[in-house]
């Protein structure tokens, strides 16, 4: 059996940045203009006013302070708070693809590789552009990779499910070279006027390079397991589709978007994360205290620290548990690869970690990798 590893990791970084306050100014102009025009509904009781937020509110109910996105302007516009990212034309790259070819490009060069030697590329996002072609495919013309490629989605779970697949693929020797990429345009899913969601996402796009170990040029991670589960339910749903597709409907219905209800998903999310976590690591013979490092999915501070506490049986120490959410907010399931791309580089041959996302689905998928 070939030993699999991850030899190259990239972060594709848009250039806007919303930070809390400018959000909140947009969404309580907002607030204030649907409550003006709905005065009499509202003081008669038939509806319930919009209320203001608060960058005190969004950073001790998330952890966030900011976030990136492709598109500033429509976010901040309180007549419109959603982005503009006008479509392409066919023979243009899709916006997807652009990002993900940026941050390929890093993660192939810290692997020492070229293009023209991955054989395998999985697009692996919570939400894609377009039905078909596949991203994956566009994404394998651009670079000028071989094999073939193909898109997954299992919402914010889709970086691990997809480091599975490929690591399972370079196991068995169909592929030599595989490409996971995750470019994740949450700003374009989420809707910007809902007090409670409103400041969640930001947009990204990371990348690994996963190989045969024998063939890594430098230092690596060995990926020693992968284990996926899911289990069905709708506290987190987006109901947007090709069967529901037209601009009315878009405007109209609520569901369209990003929707959660966040106490039940709190509460049965974490115990289920860190019952796998803590199983993964019980059957490949590990112990948590021989864990330096935890990359958690980037969802909420306070459910990170929960995780943490109940995998490590501690409260974690400064720097085992890396968290970006300040800075980059919730990038769906490219939020623990950015966490493990940023914070793996202090690591000594021999520390060990576990990689781990979860959400929608539900799902969770670990990944249990040692400094090579």
């Amino acid at each position: 059996m070939i030993q699999p590893a991850i030899t190259g990791s990239g972060i594709f970084t848009p250039r806007h940045v919303i930070t809390n306050d400018e959000l909140v100014v947009a969404f309580n102009a907002y607030a204030d203009r649907v409550n003006a025009e709905n005065a009499d509904a509202i003081a008669a009781g038939r509806i319930e006013p919009v209320p203001h937020s608060s960058a005190d509110f969004i950073l001790s109910a998330s952890g966030i302070e900011q976030r990136y996105v492709m598109d500033k302007d429509g976010v901040l516009d309180p007549d419109r708070m959603f982005p503009r990212l006008p479509a392409r034309a066919d023979e243009s790259p899709s916006l997807m693809a652009e990002m993900a070819v940026d941050a390929i490009a890093k993660a192939l060069a810290q692997a020492g590789r070229d293009a023209s030697q991955v054989d395998l590329v999985i697009c692996a996002a919570s939400n894609h552009e377009r039905a078909y072609p596949a991203i994956a495919v566009e994404i394998q013309n651009l670079i000028g990779a071989g094999g073939f490629a193909f898109d997954m989605n299992v919402a914010c779970s889709s970086a691990t499910f997809g480091i599975q697949a490929a690591a399972d693929m370079v196991r068995s020797g169909s592929v030599r070279c595989a490409i996971v990429v995750n470019p994740e345009i949450c700003s374009a899913h989420l809707e910007w006027r809902d007090r409670d969601c409103h400041f969640i996402f930001g947009d990204v796009a990371t990348a690994v390079v996963i190989e045969p170990e024998a063939d890594a040029q430098g230092a690596h991670f060995t990926i020693h397991g992968t284990r996926c589960a899911t289990e069905f339910s709708n506290n987190i749903r987006n109901n947007n589709g090709f069967l529901r597709r037209t601009h009315d409907q878009m405007e109209d219905r609520r569901d369209m978007q990003f929707m959660q209800n966040g106490r039940k998903v709190f509460k049965e999310v974490l115990p289920m994360v860190s019952a796998h976590v803590l199983g993964h690591l019980s059957d490949a013979g590990w112990s948590a205290d021989t864990l330096r490092r935890l990359w958690l999915h980037q969802a909420n501070k306070t459910m990170n620290d929960f995780i943490g506490k109940k995998i490590l049986g501690r409260t974690p120490e400064a720097g085992e548990q890396p968290n970006i959410l300040q800075d980059y907010a919730n990038t769906s399931s490219a939020g623990s690869i950015i966490a493990f791309a940023k914070h793996s580089d202090d690591l000594n041959p021999g520390d060990r970690g576990v990689i781990c996302s979860f959400g929608a689905g539900y799902s969770v998928g670990s990944v249990l990798v040692e400094r090579a």
